[in-house]
């Protein structure tokens, strides 16, 4: 007899773990199926003496339920490491510590199940359930369940353009890899580093640490105009916020698209820490005589790699003078990003998904994405052009699993927080709250009946899409 659930969530990164821990409190039937053996949270770049970008408060519930017996703290309590932690008096905690606590997190529920990989994902409308299928990858064992409603989970995987790939993993790999081929580096005699995010900076200092003793070349190339700090300020921080993401979510998509190219630095660069971090190390090795034996050049794509005897030739261009050069290296560590592609396990019930002219799905603001059945489909990081900068984020991962769970459960069962920033970002929100403010409608005031009307408008609007949402899913 196959098993039926409430809800089954499909992968288990932070956010559906989240959701799991904060669902395990309640009366929901769930499941959370996730493919490899163990948790593991970006394994390859669990290096040493780097740490989470967000506060130890964005952890999977702290930010939704700070009682909960799945919070960091009470990690660091049952772990007896609580007075430790104390002493360490920081708010960014070591990522090995964070993929840790999440093991921690999934070993404890009893809703996780591990090798189980999705393979197709069905919707049967005479019974109104969807129908999930998951295989062992080792065994090559079939598993299947029922469910009213499902989350998807899936993260982004490592992206490597196509002019840079077909050559030995061994050598070129991307930066998701890098602990795994950290001792090929350190065999080399030169190494280059593309990228100009953090996952870049983070394994070039880790190279430039150890390079005194391994004795290589180590060079640094980046298509951005410059090696950039992340945006870290408190002001601009509250973009990552419910807030935001409300006022994100109701412009329209096409002014969307046209913000998002221009807040690169709210999530992309490098965090200022590691900035700082570089530059002191490459400043004490130049004191002196001594010269650091590090190349680093911006504005630089890398066009083409070619194998070049033992090593490897990349050729590459100054994108401002347009200066075309040839670079040689043994090995290449590409951080080039992630990218999110097609669920194969919801080919089954792709011609019932909502996509727009770009092929993005059609996510309705309380995560669902618009699907024609009865049942309800979600989407965990349903992408920027959705929801905006803050979707990867983990501090507003609490947030969005207290709104999923409000639509699974049909009422509130963790609080969504409202009013947390101290800046507005709508002007009729700040219109509201200031008493020396009026909106204008065609440079004129709007008297009270229309600001009335205005404001039913407006939430009738929305609720309208809220009704949408809950007919259709992911």
């Amino acid at each position: 007899m196959t098993d039926s659930y409430d809800v089954v969530g499909v992968a288990l990164g932070p956010f559906n773990l989240g959701l799991a821990a904060l669902l395990d409190d309640t009366d929901c039937d769930a499941l959370f199926l996730e493919q490899k053996p163990e948790f593991e949270w970006h394994g390859g770049m669990l290096i040493e003496d780097a740490t989470l970008e967000v506060p130890f408060l964005a952890d999977l519930v702290t930010l939704a339920d700070p009682t909960s017996e799945y919070s960091y703290l009470n990690y660091l309590r049952e772990t007896d490491r609580l007075y430790e932690f104390y002493f360490y008096e920081t708010f960014q905690v070591p990522r090995r510590e964070y993929d840790d606590y999440c093991k921690w997190v999934a070993d404890a529920l009893e809703s996780t199940a591990f090798s189980r990989r999705v393979t197709d994902v069905r919707y049967d409308d005479a019974d109104e359930v969807f129908h999930v299928t998951a295989r062992d990858p080792k065994s090559g064992e079939t598993v299947e369940c029922e469910a009213d409603d499902v989350v998807v989970g899936v993260g982004s995987v490592p992206h490597v353009p196509e002019e840079l790939q077909g050559h030995p993993e061994s050598d070129v790999f991307h930066t998701a890899s890098y602990l795994d081929r950290r001792e090929r580096c350190l065999d080399a005699e030169a190494i280059t580093v593309v990228g100009s995010g953090q996952s870049a900076a983070e394994v070039f200092l880790d190279l430039l640490k150890r390079q005194p003793e391994a004795g290589y070349r180590l060079d640094w190339f980046t298509r951005s105009d410059g090696f950039f700090p992340m945006e870290y300020s408190k002001l601009g921080l509250q973009h990552f916020t419910p807030e935001y993401t409300e006022y994100f979510y109701d412009l329209p998509q096409e002014r969307k698209d046209s913000i998002l190219p221009e807040q690169d630095l709210l999530y992309k660069g490098i965090d200022p820490e590691t900035s700082e971090e570089i530059y002191d190390l490459l400043y004490e090795r130049s004191i002196g005589d001594s010269d650091p034996d590090v190349g680093m050049l911006a504005m630089t794509e890398v066009e083409n790699i070619e194998e070049a005897g033992d090593g490897y030739l990349l050729t590459c261009e100054q994108r401002q003078t347009g200066e075309r050069f040839a670079h040689g290296s043994d090995v290449v560590v590409l951080g080039t990003g992630y990218h999110r592609p097609q669920s194969p396990f919801l080919a089954g019930i792709e011609d019932r998904i909502a996509r727009d002219a770009k092929g993005r799905l059609r996510v309705a603001e309380n995560y669902e994405i618009e699907f024609d059945g009865a049942g309800r489909l979600f989407v965990q990081n349903p992408g920027l052009h959705s929801h905006g900068v803050g979707s990867p984020d983990l501090g507003l991962c609490c947030q969005r699993n207290a709104v999923i769970i409000e639509s699974l459960l049909g009422e509130e069962r963790y609080p969504t927080d409202e009013d947390t920033v101290f800046q507005d970002f709508s002007v009729e929100r700040f219109c509201e709250k200031s008493p020396d403010s009026e909106r204008l409608r065609d440079g004129k005031e709007l008297g009270d009946d229309e600001r009335s009307n205005d404001g039913d408008r407006s939430a009738d609007e929305r609720a309208s899409d809220e009704r949408t949402a809950t007919t259709r899913e992911d």
